[in-house]
């Protein structure tokens, strides 16, 4: 029955569909065929491009590439298949090749195209992917190199910023670094005893603890000048008035060699190095306990800080260990001798990791394979809930804990525990209510920042207007005194004028009348004066 195939190809600029004419299964695994991939003519005349559809963004290829990679159809390639695949009828069947067998079942399901993902599509893929610059016009080697750069950039940030886990490298880091730290402390205390024990070789009897002996070999130095005035500060020191007395008695009977100066330098500043290891490691004890409060609070209330952040560690995150069943977590860090139990069919181990708690210690030699088991039940349970839980609490923990309290009273005494069940339900009712009240505070955090940002907005807008009424008035002052001026300077211009002006132009005499044109004059107003009278 013939078939036309299809080969939809992902690349960083947009999803590309090609026709694939004439392609044998078969002959796909001849030498020859393969030489044929490369050369770029011949591949093209068996492929040929139908459609092309490039991203609009960046941030469109992103969500395109995360959605393969999670084996779900983009709405972007939904319409680009439906729009340019054509549908097989009866006679002629449609296959697209995809070179991911998860996408594949997800476009099968959505559109009903058949996919395959094996035979010819993933050597015709592989040719695609060579010469894709040559078969899309415009695009060429050099953009695509800069799409498929700055695609993998964004989507390897993208995957780093989003990780489950991030949180749980800082443990896993923390734990290893106290063991290590822990290891380095131990030998180079060992180192300090066997080096000062030439000068003072009573000491190492009186004081048993590695820090303390390395703060009081720090504190004596020369064991011949240390005199009854030190005795109160060594009493502080080792916080007992005996173990001081005991050593002033042994500085002054010892059997010890004298010791020069420059040796005496070079312990105590090694004893400097080892005590301040020893201080950082405390500090770091301190920390790792804030992050597992913070990431596992009710795997370490249940079974330790240590203990729990080693579980998380061995597994590799906390959500391998919330995936572990309960038989693996058990016998976690027991792993050679549980090989070995198998190939020498021997008795398998009953704990690992799990032994350093404390509730395996207390067990009796019976009960230590039950504990176990029963701790580990309640390790994967509480890994669970801190695994997938979105306000972390610590009360499953809390519970958890007194049920491993309560399996142990029942295997010494025969005390009857509390079911599951209920203490369950006690635990998720005290939670939701811490979880209520976690909400309420968020609440309340976000409405103070909203008014403390809506406050800092007020005050930036009443400064920014009194720092333009300044500019203003400082821009408008000199423009006054510039008016000014001016003024000034026009009214000096036109009283300069005003009095050339008088100087050119000397004061016009009145020219006298003749005395005839006077007489008539007169006599001209009083007939006028007469006739008002007769009017009248």
């Amino acid at each position: 029955m013939p078939q036309s195939v299809f080969i939809l190809f992902e690349h960083a600029s947009g999803y590309g569909l090609f026709r694939v004419k004439e392609f044998e299964e078969v002959a796909t695994f001849i030498p020859e065929v393969e030489k044929s991939i490369v050369d770029v003519s011949k591949f093209q005349s068996i492929v040929k491009l139908v459609a092309f559809a490039p991203f609009k963004s960046g941030t469109n290829a992103l969500d395109n590439m995360n959605s393969i990679s999670e084996g779900i159809v983009h709405e972007d390639l939904h319409v680009f298949l439906e729009s340019n695949v054509p549908k097989g009828g009866k006679k002629d069947k449609v296959v697209v090749g995809v070179s991911d067998s998860k996408i594949g079942a997800a476009i099968t399901e959505e559109l009903g195209i058949k996919c395959s993902h094996i035979g010819v599509a993933p050597e015709v893929i592989r040719g695609i992917r060579h010469h894709f610059p040559n078969m899309v016009k415009g695009l060429t080697e050099v953009s695509s190199g800069k799409a498929q750069l700055g695609l993998g950039h964004s989507y390897s940030r993208a995957k780093v910023k989003f990780n489950v886990n991030r949180a749980d490298n800082m443990i896993i880091q923390s734990i290893s670094l106290m063991d290590q730290l822990d290891k380095n402390i131990n030998t180079f205390s060992m180192r300090i005893r066997e080096w000062y024990s030439y000068h003072f070789p009573e000491l190492v009897k009186i004081i048993t603890d590695n820090y303390l002996y390395a703060k009081v070999v720090q504190f004596i130095g020369n064991r011949k000048e240390f005199t009854v005035d030190s005795l109160e500060q060594l009493e502080e020191l080792v916080m007992d008035s005996g173990k001081a007395q005991a050593i002033l008695e042994a500085s002054r009977s010892s059997m010890g060699m004298d010791i020069s100066p420059i040796d005496l330098m070079n312990i105590e500043a090694f004893t400097a190095k080892v005590i301040s290891l020893t201080e950082y490691r405390r500090g770091l004890a301190n920390y790792l306990r804030s992050k597992m409060t913070q990431v596992a609070p009710n795997l370490g209330t249940l079974i330790g800080d240590q203990v729990g952040a080693r579980l998380i560690a061995h597994a590799g995150s906390l959500t391998n260990l919330a995936k572990y069943p309960a038989s693996t977590v058990q016998i976690l860090g027991a792993e050679k001798a549980l090989f070995r139990a198998i190939k020498t069919k021997g008795n398998t181990p009953k704990y690992g990791l799990i032994f350093h708690s404390t509730f395996i210690g207390r067990a009796g030699a019976k009960n230590k394979g039950r504990i176990s088991r029963y701790l580990a039940n309640k390790c994967s349970i509480a890994s669970r809930i801190d695994c997938f839980s979105e306000f972390p609490t610590h009360i499953f923990g809390d519970h958890l804990k007194q049920q491993v309290e309560d399996r142990l009273k029942f295997l010494d005494t025969g005390e009857a525990p509390q079911k599951n069940i209920d203490v369950m339900k006690e635990a998720a009712q005290e939670a939701s209510v811490i979880q209520a009240k976690m909400a309420k505070k968020e609440k309340k955090k976000k409405k103070k920042e909203k008014r403390k940002s809506s406050a800092d907005d007020t005050l930036d807008t009443t400064q920014e207007a009194d720092t333009t009424q300044e500019m203003d008035v400082s821009q408008e002052e000199p423009k006054k005194k510039k008016k000014k001026r001016k003024s000034e300077a026009e009214s000096m211009n036109t009283t300069q004028e005003l009095d050339t002006t008088q100087e050119e132009e000397p004061p016009k005499k009145k020219k006298k009348k003749p005395k005839v044109e006077a007489e008539e004059e007169e006599e001209e107003e009083l007939q006028k004066k007469k006739k008002k009278k007769k009017n009248k």
